[in-house]
């Protein structure tokens, strides 16, 4: 990996020349597996292509003018089309990546306003010729399915503008971060009388004004005139949202979904639905007068996040990004620069840290362990959310406290390992806004 201004460009000299080899494509379980066959060569396949932006240094000396208070540049943000004249591939790159495709036989089967991406389909034969790998199929170590997946990275033309692949294999698959307190526990909490102080809502959970009580208690600020998106892999039942806002005394707030490569926005029944409506009701619930929510829902099966996220950049219809998934492969060139994108737009995304604890610094379990459905948890460019035991008083009319989430420490040993997330990436170097902060008191990265 060579990095360049905080964007990883994954490029090495493959065995043939004239190619580069572009890593990170084949799942790091591969090599613990044997292969069961091959993917029939008639298979037909959806991939995003993902292209590398132009100036870079330029686009990160603007991205700190954009947010230190002292700049002239201080929040003054670009417009999508401003950021693509300035920093996106250009028409000639773009057009390059269209004609390599259609050279060897795939089909372009979607473009990108910011031209970062381009998606083709085609069949497994002319994917595996064109990009110099073979798709071999894989019993799933921890799931009830096969997968395929490339037996060697991938390798391109050296002067072909292309730095990543996605859809070369379905190992990936998104991973709700919700998780629910285990039944047990719950009833010991209960006959241990741990926590005594609940919420309004029925078996005294938490729910709507509870959470404005807790965290912005006396605001008249309610998100009258904004819009957030929404994150999902999964769909959700718009009644069990309409029984939410009832429930709450909530209105009903707008929901728009925009569906993408070929989800039909149905739950799955896989359980990812539950995430949907939670990330929905805790919106409505912080916010009760936003003009809408707008679900970007990417398909669980036939899974791109990055082309989820690069409609949700090139939309450019929300300033408020909020994303409760993660997936396993490790830090991405491609996604990096979306966020940057997000960035420079004024666009915040907010990531949910996950469920499994901190992660150590090295080894498996690392933030950006590509093992681990820690992406997109270790990137510098968005904002990261963990999790805390709320507790309140008089039925959730008052706030009382909370500490770091860590079900070990309030249930016993039998629950290590689940809590809030959080750690040091072994990925990125310190960005500049973590720099000329003494860390010794808290024991923090200094790299």
């Amino acid at each position: 990996g060579l990095a360049m201004s905080g964007v990883v460009v994954f490029s090495s000299v493959a065995a043939v020349p004239g190619l580069v080899t572009l890593s990170g494509h084949v799942p790091a379980v591969v090599s613990q597996l044997s292969a069961k066959g091959r993917l029939p060569a008639a298979t037909s396949l959806n991939l995003a292509l993902g292209l590398p932006l132009r100036n870079r240094e330029a686009l990160t000396n603007l991205l700190q003018q954009l947010y230190d208070p002292a700049s002239t540049n201080y929040h003054c943000y670009l417009s999508p089309e401003q950021f693509t004249a300035q920093f996106g591939p250009t028409e000639q790159d773009y057009q390059a990546v269209k004609n390599f495709a259609a050279a060897n036989g795939l089909t372009v089967a979607g473009t990108h306003p910011n031209r970062m991406l381009l998606n083709v389909s085609g069949n497994v034969g002319s994917i595996e010729s064109a990009f110099h790998t073979t798709l071999r199929t894989y019993a799933h170590p921890a799931e009830a399915r096969d997968f395929f997946a490339p037996d060697v990275e991938p390798s391109v033309p050296s002067a072909l503008p292309v730095q990543d692949i996605s859809g070369l294999d379905s190992y990936r698959r998104p991973h709700a971060k919700s998780k629910f307190k285990p039944a047990i526990a719950a009833a010991n909490s209960l006959q241990n009388n741990a926590s005594p102080n609940v919420g309004s809502g029925p078996f005294g959970l938490y729910m709507g004004d509870n959470f404005r009580t807790a965290y912005v208690p006396g605001t008249s600020l309610n998100g009258a005139g904004q819009t957030i998106a929404l994150v999902q892999f999964d769909g959700y039942l718009a009644s069990d949202i309409n029984a939410y806002e009832n429930l709450t005394g909530r209105a009903n707030i707008p929901l728009q979904n925009v569906l993408i490569d070929g989800f039909n926005g149905a739950p799955t029944g896989n359980g990812g639905e539950v995430e949907v409506s939670l990330d929905i009701e805790m919106a409505i619930s912080m916010a009760p007068a936003l003009s809408k929510v707008i679900l970007y829902e990417g398909n669980p099966f036939n899974f791109h996040p990055n082309n989820v996220l690069n409609r949700i950049v090139t939309d450019n219809s929300a300033r408020q990004i909020s994303c409760s998934w993660g997936w396993t492969g490790g830090p991405n060139a491609t996604t990096d620069q979306i966020f940057q994108q997000m960035a420079v737009q004024g666009q915040t995304f907010f990531n949910a840290s996950g469920d499994a604890d901190a992660f150590p610094a090295s080894g498996r379990g690392s933030v950006d362990d590509p093992f681990s459905f820690g992406e997109p948890s270790s990137c510098p460019f968005i904002t990261q959310v963990g999790g805390t035991t709320l507790t309140m008083g008089g039925s959730g009319a008052a706030y009382a406290s909370e500490t770091v989430w860590n079900w070990d420490i309030r249930y016993g040993p039998n629950y290590d390992g689940i809590g809030s997330s959080g750690g040091i990436s072994s990925f990125y170097s310190i960005p500049g806004w973590q720099t000329n902060i003494n860390m010794a008191a808290r024991q923090g990265s200094t790299t």
